[in-house]
């Protein structure tokens, strides 16, 4: 299946940990619901709002175009508490650039190792020297 930000999606919970909870999608992908998109408001306890095996529907909010690590949120598509004002309302999301396209890779690396197997080469006779 293809997955696209903004789909809403159903998924069972297979595990959670302090910081969010994992939800098999279909056999081969999974994505995480991090503590903070579970439920509008503080959380302190993610098992007080999540259990496994639980069927949850959430938000696709990310997809790492790289690792393929899919971002969750239930906290997307519920409504609100009526206390909260529209000010407070966010599910806006940071959306961390990734490209798998970028071949860059360890190129920095390899331009500067010359330079660096040289200085450490230096060192050591240096060290041999003072012997």
């Amino acid at each position: 299946m293809e997955y696209k930000i903004g789909s809403i999606v159903e998924g069972k919970i297979t595990g959670i940990q302090a910081y969010g909870a994992f939800v098999a999608l279909d056999t081969h992908t999974q994505g995480l619901i991090h503590i903070s998109e579970c439920h509008h408001g503080f959380i302190s306890d993610i098992h007080r709002y999540l259990k496994v095996n639980q069927t949850v529907k959430a938000m696709i909010i990310d997809i790492d175009e790289y690792t393929r690590k899919i971002s969750l949120s239930i906290r997307c598509i519920k409504e609100p508490p009526v206390n909260i004002t529209d000010e407070h309302i966010r599910c806006e999301h940071k959306h961390y650039w990734t490209n798998y396209k970028v071949n860059e890779g360890f190129k920095p690396i390899e331009l500067r190792l010359n330079g660096w197997i040289n200085d450490g080469l230096h060192d050591i006779e240096n060290e041999l020297k003072k012997k």
